[in-house]
């Protein structure tokens, strides 16, 4: 017998897409697994559909986030190895038997994260289809060494998860990312897209944007600690990137003074297209030429997004000491 899985599935409201995601487990290659759903003070049928499918449930009673169900979860497993599954994902059926495999052969590495495949989960809307598309990619020319986890997929060993410490509670949107950076201190933290599964992306621009935007602004507090960004997404080529776009927008300004007013901004944003170049390569590939129009248009919008976030982040580290000390929380990894 190999070592036991303790599968946790982090869940709030999500009975649309668990039935999918179990399924999926039921199916997994890998033969010792015990699956823990953690429900996260859901008010739909979401327990009564993971009780259905023969999963353990662990209630956390509120609403307090992925990092809190996550750790309520973990505290229930049993396994050697704990795997980390969001309720809207529907993994691959070699996903766990992979994520065990590479463990076993590379002791150095604390963590296993997968990639999600471009095609959502369920039937797409336009937003969600771009989504699949910008992460995935986003993801696999991330492929390696990285040093925030991507939760949705990931495997870690149950000794160094209790020696890194839990996820902090007092994170809603970037648990991942602190978590990330204790364990990347000591050991490796590998993304790889031989782990992989379908995700159910965000349909609608309105949800994506206000999601990206919280994100960039509760990065700032632990990067400004850290003084360097994540290993991963966040290149210097997309750095620039978004803030190109971001300056495109006051420079629309000079179209009011010149017959040439356009240049100005015309060329900011081919240069934030140029900054993700490959990105692009990939969407025309994948969906055709007409696509790629729409999604450098939403990618547009994004980019400002991302800035916009990252302003306000600093704005608010400025002003704010319990913002600055949001990352604050005795671990053994960084007490």
């Amino acid at each position: 017998m190999g070592q036991l899985v303790s599968i946790v599935v982090p869940n709030h409201n999500g009975a649309g897409t668990l039935p999918q995601c179990l399924t999926a487990l039921s199916a997994q290659t890998y033969p010792d697994l015990e699956v823990i759903v953690s429900d996260d003070g859901s008010t739909d049928d979401s327990v009564e559909v993971a009780r259905a499918h023969g999963a353990h449930v662990v209630a956390t009673g509120v609403n307090g986030g992925c990092g809190v169900a996550r750790n309520a979860g973990r505290a229930r497993a049993r396994g050697e190895i704990i795997f980390y599954v969001d309720s809207d994902v529907a993994l691959a059926p070699d996903a766990v038997a992979t994520a065990v495999r590479i463990l076993e052969a590379e002791p150095d590495t604390g963590a296993v994260c997968g990639i999600q495949d471009p095609e959502p989960l369920v039937e797409p809307t336009l937003i969600a289809r771009y989504r699949g598309l910008q992460y995935h990619y986003w993801s696999v020319s991330s492929q390696g060494a990285v040093s925030f986890l991507f939760p949705s997929l990931c495997a870690i060993p149950a000794k160094v998860h209790d020696e890194i410490g839990e996820f902090n509670p007092r994170l809603k949107q970037t648990e991942e990312v602190d978590f990330g950076h204790r364990l990347s201190r000591r050991y490796r933290l590998r993304l790889t897209p031989e782990v992989h599964g379908k995700h159910a992306h965000d349909r609608h621009l309105r949800v994506l944007l206000r999601k990206l935007f919280h994100r960039a602004r509760l990065r700032i507090p632990l990067y400004a600690r850290r003084r360097r960004f994540a290993t991963g997404f966040e290149t210097p080529e997309r750095a620039w990137a978004s803030l190109a776009a971001a300056a495109s927008v006051p420079a629309l300004a000079t179209a009011f003074v010149s017959p040439w007013g356009l240049l100005v901004p015309g060329v900011l944003i081919a240069a934030s297209i140029a900054g993700d170049s490959g990105m692009y390569r990939f969407v025309r590939h994948q969906r055709g030429a007409a696509f790629v129009v729409y999604f450098a248009a939403v990618h547009y919008l994004v980019n400002l997004t991302i800035v916009t976030g990252a302003v306000a982040g600093v704005l608010q580290w400025t002003a704010s000491r319990a913002f600055r000390g949001l990352y604050d929380h005795a671990t053994p990894a960084n007490a």
